[in-house]
């Protein structure tokens, strides 16, 4: 079943037909748990959080006592313990840009890298999927993709206010349900991912299972640089207040990503048109999904 919390994240304040008592009774949650917030960080602390983010994007090797100095040269009175701390709760750890909202779970199986001297040369070879942190003004939210490796196309994606499995396998099902099965999936050794939940997924579909070595976030590289790219051309620019509006700000990048943005790889075409072996310029739109039948014909 699923977690209070994600049943709440499934409200709609701005739905139009029901209303936000109808939809905690939908959920089995009381309206004062809906509108119930813990003790968060202050406000001073969720800034801090946010350029702490966009200068980790930045400098990936920077640890928390080369942060504090930056964040002490832009003006902020803040100590290194304090640095430290949120950037622990945000998942950040220097060396290498891997946001680490995906620990590993001790009971949990982790499975061989697949793709060492893999040539990918065709979409649905090999998907992939990870998770990175997004800034509210008043809290922040866990992103979730599934990305095709070989065009780049992002198949599916969610949000959370929590880093329970339940959204990525989520935005697996509607990845599946959408384009069939891949080859191989590959993830980091995050507890979502070697989650019973998410890779009986994958095996009840026939997919082989592939994961990182630890520490290496270059096994998954082309996700990161999605990360990257959404958070200075959407996410960055916006004051997100809201989980609703962080979803539509998203969707309107993903599609702008998916169907206008060129690649160099493969042969500039936008990820639309490699996923699909379109021409050039030739955009599907608003179309999500295209059946295996259409694509072969």
């Amino acid at each position: 079943s699923l977690s209070h919390h994600r049943r709440a994240s499934m409200i709609e304040p701005e739905h139009s037909r029901l209303s936000i008592v109808k939809q905690c009774q939908l959920m089995s949650i009381s309206r004062s748990s809906y509108y119930y917030e813990g003790q968060g960080e202050s406000g001073f602390n969720l800034d801090l959080m946010r350029l702490i983010d966009e200068q980790f994007m930045e400098a990936p090797y920077y640890g928390s006592r080369q942060i504090t100095k930056i964040l002490r040269r832009m003006g902020f009175c803040v100590g290194r313990k304090r640095v430290r701390r949120l950037m622990r709760k945000m998942g950040l750890q220097a060396i290498y840009q891997r946001p680490k909202t995906s620990q590993p779970h001790s009971e949990h199986r982790v499975y061989p890298y697949l793709l060492r001297n893999l040539t990918i040369e065709r979409p649905n070879q090999v998907w992939c999927a990870d998770i990175t942190y997004i800034p509210l003004r008043r809290g922040y939210l866990y992103l979730v993709a599934i990305m095709d490796w070989y065009s780049r196309r992002v198949l599916a994606w969610r949000l959370s206010n929590t880093l329970d499995a339940s959204f990525c396998t989520e935005a697996l099902d509607e990845a599946l349900a959408l384009y069939g099965p891949p080859e191989i999936m590959n993830t980091d050794q995050g507890c979502q991912f070697t989650s019973l939940e998410f890779t009986e997924t994958l095996k009840e579909a026939g997919v082989g299972i592939s994961m990182d070595g630890r520490g290496r976030w270059m096994d998954n590289i082309f996700i990161e640089r999605l990360w990257r790219t959404l958070k200075y051309e959407s996410t960055y620019l916006h004051e997100l207040e809201t989980g609703s509006q962080a979803r539509e700000v998203i969707g309107r990048w993903v599609s702008r990503y998916n169907d206008e943005r060129p690649h160099s790889s493969p042969d500039d075409k936008t990820p639309t048109e490699a996923y699909f072996n379109l021409e050039l310029g030739s955009s599907l739109g608003s179309c999500p999904g295209m059946s295996r039948q259409d694509r072969a014909a």
